[in-house]
């Protein structure tokens, strides 16, 4: 599949490969559910070169599925979907899916005999609707529970639940054509709010753009600060900026600096 167009103004272009996800259901937009998938699928993307670039949350609404899921695919190179692909009548993402890419829905006779084998005799219409997936789309593994996910063109259509969801995901792994890994490098500032460490950042990164520069401010029973992350493709200028932050803020007489483990 080709890759989505990229933008000069894209942090570090060069070798980006991205995606995007898109959350179906109105229980994470009411705040029933909370999802927990996004985390889990930017860390899993980042460990293959992919790069996580947007989220969205749609309810269950096919329209809308379908308006977010073309938006989304025509601008990133993958996408990938949770929820909605159970056996209720609001289970509409293999619908919108087909929808969107203009194509049926058909049972799959593999998903149909696994279905039979594993419930006994005759499939009732409700588990039938897991087994529909648009035509010219592949399965998806499944290694915890249930039906398959399934995808078609650069779009992965996975389960909402966290661990069927983390499930599918190693069989999305193999599939995607990553780039270079992005690392990422981070310091904690304590005692110095954002507003004395902005000009010192903002500099470095007109100096450096190729790199990605964030500040995330905390705030606690023992203390304040931020935490400034460096993240880029290239390890050796991440780690030679690192040290240029670090002589910047020192000049600026801020010396509570620790550079600590930034999580994968």
């Amino acid at each position: 599949m080709s890759p989505a167009p990229k933008t000069p103004s894209d942090p570090f272009t060069e070798g980006r490969v991205t995606a995007a996800v898109l959350i179906i259901g109105d229980e994470i937009l009411s705040g029933r559910t909370r999802d927990t998938n996004l985390g889990d699928i930017a860390r899993y993307l980042g460990a293959h070169g992919v790069e996580l670039a947007e989220a969205r949350t749609v309810s269950d609404v096919l329209d809308e599925i379908v308006a977010a899921l073309n938006a989304l695919r025509a601008r990133y190179d993958y996408v990938i979907t949770t929820g909605g692909i159970g056996p209720t009548h609001d289970d509409i993402t293999a619908d919108a899916v087909a929808a969107a890419f203009g194509v049926e829905l058909v049972e799959h006779p593999d998903i149909l005999a696994m279905m039979a084998a594993r419930w006994g005799g005759e499939v009732n219409a409700a588990r039938r609707r897991m087994a529909r997936i648009p035509v010219g789309g592949d399965l998806v593994n499944n290694p915890v529970q249930g039906p398959p996910g399934f995808t078609i063109g650069n779009v992965f259509v996975l389960a909402g639940v966290p661990q069927i969801m983390r499930g599918m995901l190693q069989d999305v792994g193999p599939r995607l054509k990553g780039g270079a890994i992005v690392v990422s490098r981070t310091l904690r500032v304590e005692g110095s709010g954002e507003g004395a460490i902005a000009a010192p950042l903002e500099a470095l990164a007109k100096a450096h753009p190729a790199l990605s520069l964030g500040s995330y401010p905390f705030y606690g029973p023992d203390g304040f600060g931020s935490n400034l992350v460096i993240r880029g493709r290239d390890p050796v200028e991440v780690e030679t900026t690192m040290s240029e932050l670090i002589a910047v803020l020192r000049e600026a007489g801020i010396e509570q600096l620790q550079v600590v483990e930034t999580p994968a």
